[in-house]
């Protein structure tokens, strides 16, 4: 089936970039799954509605929109938050890595603890465009397609968003 192998070579690619949204989004990596492969599903539905070939932005908006869909019926539902990076450590040492000074490694993790707790603190229209703009390099006219504002609504979010990430960051000791 040709639409099967189109899709497969246009939107598939974005997959990591789609679960990466949900599980920020969603603060839930077992949501993020469920939430991506519903959207995965959708977007297969209606893949003939692509136009073009920017099929980041409309997948991630189809994303999305799964993600508020997810939310609004589960309000209430108390969140699971946290990543472990020890499984990925004993790999790499297993690889002949060079095992990383401990001091540093407990340094990073917290750091990343802190920035991690940061970023979920936002709303999720800030956290949305945090994530969009800086994890997943989108631009910003992809961001307002993704989010369906206006590109000036990203780009005053994203200032909130840096400024509020500043000042936790900031009063919580974390370096530039």
């Amino acid at each position: 089936m040709n639409t099967a192998r189109s899709f497969e070579a246009i939107v598939l690619p974005w997959l990591d970039a789609g679960y990466n949204l949900a599980r920020w989004l969603l603060r839930d990596e077992a949501a993020a799954d469920d939430v991506v492969q519903e959207a995965s599903l959708r977007a297969l539905r209606y893949f003939d509605s692509l136009r073009g070939n920017e099929a980041r932005p409309w997948f991630l908006g189809i994303v999305r929109n799964a993600c508020f869909t997810y939310l609004n019926e589960r309000s209430g539902r108390n969140e699971q938050t946290g990543f472990e990076d020890d499984e990925l450590e004993g790999l790499q040492y297993a690889a002949g890595f060079a095992a990383p000074d401990p001091a540093e490694v407990l340094a990073r993790g917290r750091e990343r603890a802190m920035v991690d707790a940061a970023i979920r603190s936002l709303s999720p229209p800030l956290r949305e465009v945090i994530v969009l703009r800086e994890l997943e390099g989108l631009e910003y006219a992809e961001i307002a397609q993704v989010a369906s504002v206006p590109i000036g609504t990203v780009m005053s979010r994203l200032s909130r968003a840096r400024s509020r990430l500043k000042a936790v960051l900031t009063q919580a000791g974390v370096n530039d």
